[in-house]
């Protein structure tokens, strides 16, 4: 049964990594490093924001005497910094890339992050080497609203989208690969707890965390 699956596309944040600490904590860090104290709740508020807006808002609500480039800058490099250093693998990850591995299917990334944070932190958790490729949002012109970026992933394993496992936690991507004929793997992150539905609803597995590996294949062979 294994021969249906020809190619597997991982998302990286809150998928193999547990990364939403430092979103939820990049204005605290940022701030903390210039010894200001955070406010209760700025990492919801700062959340939603990209970049440039969580710049301007530090900027207005403690009186940064910084241009937004400025504190663009400094919070890229939290950020660099923490992918480097410390954001961890989610459980049970390992496992499974090991078993993919073992049944000789090729694995690819698809992250609209950026590919110089993503590479350091799986080279660094020693699992890089497990993936044939890297795939960008940004390199590729288009968001996961659209399937380019699976499209190019699925093409770069030889591998057409009914027979390419796609594991996402965003409510979104998973809608968009699975209307691209793409097999759709839900993993947990509470950074979508509030789509929680939807994303049961739409993928074709939903896994709570990475753990039984052999019960997950074996779904997989039903999808």
């Amino acid at each position: 049964m294994d021969e249906m699956i020809r190619g597997v596309i991982f998302d990286v944040d809150g998928v193999l990594l547990n990364s939403m600490p430092v979103w939820e904590n990049l204005g605290e860090l940022y701030l903390k490093r210039k010894g200001i104290s955070a406010e209760s709740g700025l990492g919801e508020i700062l959340f939603s924001m990209s970049l440039e807006e969580g710049a301007d808002y530090l900027i207005s609500h403690y009186g940064l005497e910084l241009t937004r480039e400025q504190v663009v800058k400094g919070l890229a490099r939290e950020v660099r910094d923490f992918y480097a250093e410390r954001v961890p693998l989610k459980e049970g990850v390992r496992r499974f890339l090991n078993e993919f591995r073992e049944r000789k299917i090729p694995m690819v990334i698809a992250t609209s992050g950026d590919r110089d944070n993503t590479e350091a932190a799986l080279k660094r958790l020693k699992v890089f080497s497990y993936f044939q490729g890297t795939f960008t949002c940004s390199e590729i012109g288009s968001s996961k609203n659209q399937p380019d970026i699976y499209l190019a992933a699925a093409l770069h394993m030889d591998a057409d989208p009914e027979e390419t496992l796609v594991f996402e936690d965003a409510y979104h991507a998973l809608l968009t690969a699975k209307k691209a004929g793409f097999k759709t793997v839900a993993v947990y992150d509470r950074s979508n707890d509030r789509q929680l539905a939807q994303i049961w609803n739409t993928a074709d597995i939903y896994l709570p965390e990475f753990e039984d590996f052999e019960l997950f294949w074996k779904r997989v062979n039903r999808i």
